[in-house]
């Protein structure tokens, strides 16, 4: 990757961070741990892998992202508003009762958002339905999936690896964000996954493990993918929390939103970040 694209995405990512930081005090509610871990992945497949549209949100050539780990939506609404997809100023309405940004994705009033999810384990079962739709009418459309780590210690989740694999959907794109933490704590103490990487070669994906954090692997990570002729699963390893100093690896940032003064240390973190990034 050449440095004017990795300043791209990093820019992208700290303004979705941002958003996350400012979508979720507004609310006074929501999940900025995992919505944090998740901005790069996020920016990437926004910022340069997915084709899409912003004049034309449901255009049928289009590849599609089901954000799974639902809870995460603050990051998904933060990179759909940056790209254009609604007013960035809209990121303040988070889980307000007349805002059409309600808590989880609902595809029926975001634009963008291709899915509505929530119920974890359910999102990547819709995944594939996609991936299967879409082979069965001959495109070469992909679709791309999001689920946590603590996520999949559902059974549907791996119901849906399993129809992935006996279907040959080498058109999915499986990330999993293993930032190792979730809402009752570590997820080795509450139901450990691992090796995930193992276990999901044995339901059938080619699988790479990469630093979810770091956009030169996940270009890597894609371009595999994009050779793989099998269902593909990234295992990414990143840091709940990233970018607000406070909140990383902290459990407690799971499920909750920032005070006034945690607010302003946090926008103070990502303005700087962003300060630096700009004049690189």
């Amino acid at each position: 990757m050449n440095k004017e694209t990795r300043k791209e995405l990093q820019i992208y990512a700290a303004k979705i961070r941002l958003g996350i930081i400012e979508s979720t005090y507004s609310a006074k509610a929501g999940h900025p741990g995992g919505s944090l871990s998740a901005a790069d992945a996020i920016a990437y497949l926004y910022g340069r892998q997915m084709r899409y549209d912003v004049k034309e949100p449901k255009a049928p050539w289009r590849d599609r992202f089901v954000l799974s780990k639902g809870h995460a939506a603050p990051a998904l609404y933060s990179a759909l508003a940056y790209k254009g997809f609604f007013p960035v100023e809209d990121l303040k309405t988070l889980r307000h009762i007349d805002s059409y940004l309600q808590g989880h994705p609902n595809m029926n009033t975001v634009p963008g958002v291709d899915m509505s999810t929530g119920s974890l384990g359910q999102g990547v079962s819709a995944a594939c339905g996609m991936a299967k739709g879409a082979k069965l009418l001959g495109s070469d459309v992909k679709i791309y999936t999001l689920l946590g780590d603590g996520e999949i210690e559902e059974g549907q989740a791996w119901e849906a690896f399993m129809f992935a694999a006996q279907y040959g959907l080498d058109n999915l794109c499986v990330m999993i964000d293993v930032n190792g933490l979730q809402i009752d704590g570590k997820c080795e103490d509450v139901m450990s996954a691992e090796p995930i990487d193992e276990k999901m070669r044995a339901f059938g994906f080619d699988v790479v493990t990469i630093n979810g954090n770091d956009f030169d692997e996940l270009e890597g990570a894609f371009e595999a993918f994009e050779k793989s002729g099998k269902p593909f699963a990234i295992v990414m390893k990143t840091i709940k929390g990233l970018g607000v100093s406070y909140m990383e690896n902290a459990v407690d940032w799971h499920g909750k939103a920032p005070n006034s003064e945690e607010y302003e240390i946090a926008v103070k973190e990502l303005n700087d970040k962003l300060s630096e990034l700009e004049v690189l």
